[in-house]
């Protein structure tokens, strides 16, 4: 397993910012039309990591275990699943409107930049402290009453717009599981506990988004809804604590930056008996990462109430029935990412020249080899080069041809999209000891190899 020293707090998230925008790792959504706020598009580099971290997450939590069991529920569900869920009713943000401008923002995220404390603060004491502080908006204005907003995203199914066809672009992934609980107990009568996982865009109307890609309005989701005996959910939650460190080493993150912070019952969302989020040293500050719940049986038993089907689980061999409790892990593939990206971005010299580099987890890494000829103007180098980058791409995928340059401004720019090594044909590989030269990202040591060991 990778891991890097603890990240210094002097990196600027601007810079990271402009080196994933600069060499394609992501890009602001719709930006050649000046952009739509709160959603980001993803580059060939981008796309490429992210689809490591969502392999990495299903070969660690589905591939590699006996008990889980993947699904992938339709993103538009019918607008019971909301209902019975609570998010209809509940899943508010608190609001607050500049009077000049009309422009909206996140109440909460005023008042915290402006230094206060507001977890658990009501509209009404969240508006007082507006008040009593003269907080004002971020153009100088005076701010309405705070008051709630639904973030899920509205629309309609079918040719009529009435109350029948409204539906609502779902704001996580766990409900499309749960309403597919009975389905595959049904199929395959899985010895409990067992989990159930997906992958998935999710979609919220944020207020504010804001912080890269830490907060956005389309985002996608890695979560996992794992059935327990309600008597043994202390055990099965201790289990996923375990597994979510298992899965920040993973990634490449050093212990030290990762934190759990155990939830306030006053904090907790209304579903939930135990909360801890897991939170992680960004550029931008300590900020959630993730989260773990233990979420009882409140979603089956929504389920069972508005729906009238029996989501009671009968144990193997036995008469006992129960309808059984639930442990969440709820993995945000962006915030993943963006840990990811923060912890890789490195700043040193080489030969005295500065150098930034992006020291991925070579597992992670969205380019794993590039191959080039040490000069471009000779056609046997060039033939050379290309039959060793031809191995390697039928090999591994994830490699890259790069002749643009000289050989220093291509290891710069491969330092910059963090690939581990860079495979050069030279004059030696021709006419002395048919080796390549292999440099190491992040040692700068070459040494020779031969083209099949690679």
């Amino acid at each position: 397993m990778v891991y890097w020293a603890h990240m210094s707090t002097e990196k600027n998230m601007e810079e990271i910012v402009s080196l994933a925008k600069r060499r394609g790792f992501i890009y602001p959504g719709s930006d050649i039309y000046g952009g739509l706020s709160g959603t980001w598009d993803y580059g060939p580099l981008g796309v490429a990591l992210k689809r490591n971290i969502m392999a990495l997450w299903w070969k660690l939590f589905v591939d590699e275990r006996e008990d889980m069991y993947g699904v992938d529920a339709a993103i538009l569900m019918n607008q019971k699943v909301w209902q019975a869920s609570g998010h209809v009713d509940t899943f508010n943000d608190p609001l607050v409107e500049d009077l000049e401008t009309k422009q909206r923002f996140r109440a909460d995220h005023l008042l915290k930049d402006a230094g206060y404390q507001v977890d658990g603060l009501s509209l009404d004491q969240l508006t007082q402290l507006i008040r009593d502080n003269n907080v004002k908006s971020p153009n100088g204005n005076e701010l309405s009453d705070v008051r709630t907003f639904n973030m899920m995203f509205t629309t309609t199914v079918g040719p009529v717009a009435d109350d029948k066809a409204v539906t609502y672009l779902r704001p996580e992934t766990a409900q499309g599981i749960f309403t597919n609980y009975k389905n595959v107990v049904d199929s395959f009568y899985p010895d409990l506990p067992f989990g159930l996982a997906q992958q998935g865009k999710a979609f919220r109307n944020e207020i504010s988004p804001r912080d890269f890609i830490f907060r956005s309005r389309e985002f996608e989701q890695m979560e996992i809804e794992y059935f327990v005996d309600p008597a043994k959910w202390e055990e099965a939650f201790e289990h996923w604590r375990q597994q979510v460190w298992k899965w920040t080493q993973a990634l490449g993150l050093a212990d030290e930056n990762v934190h759990e912070l155990e939830v306030a019952e006053e904090d907790r969302a209304h579903y939930s008996k135990r909360t801890i989020d897991f939170e992680f040293d960004f550029p931008i500050g300590r900020e959630e990462l993730l989260g773990l719940a233990y979420r009882t049986d409140f979603d089956l038993g929504n389920i069972q109430r508005v729906s009238g089907k029996n989501m009671e689980y009968t144990v193997k061999g036995t008469n006992t029935k129960f309808v059984p409790h639930v442990i969440e892990p709820s993995f945000g593939v962006e915030r993943a990412l963006m840990a990811v990206l923060t912890t890789a971005y490195t700043e040193d010299e080489v030969n005295g020249e500065k150098r930034v580099v992006m020291k991925f987890p070579e597992h992670l890494a969205p380019v794993k080899f590039a191959v080039s000829p040490l000069v471009r103007n000779k056609p046997e180098l060039v033939a050379k080069a290309r039959e060793v980058y031809e191995i390697l791409k039928k090999k591994y995928g994830a490699v890259m041809w790069d002749d643009n340059g000289n050989i220093g401004k291509r290891y710069r720019r491969q330092d910059e999209i963090g690939t581990p090594y860079c495979v050069v044909v030279d004059f030696d590989t021709l006419e002395t000891d048919g080796l390549v030269s292999v440099r190491d990202r992040d040692t700068t040591e070459q040494r020779r190899v031969k083209p099949e060991d690679l």
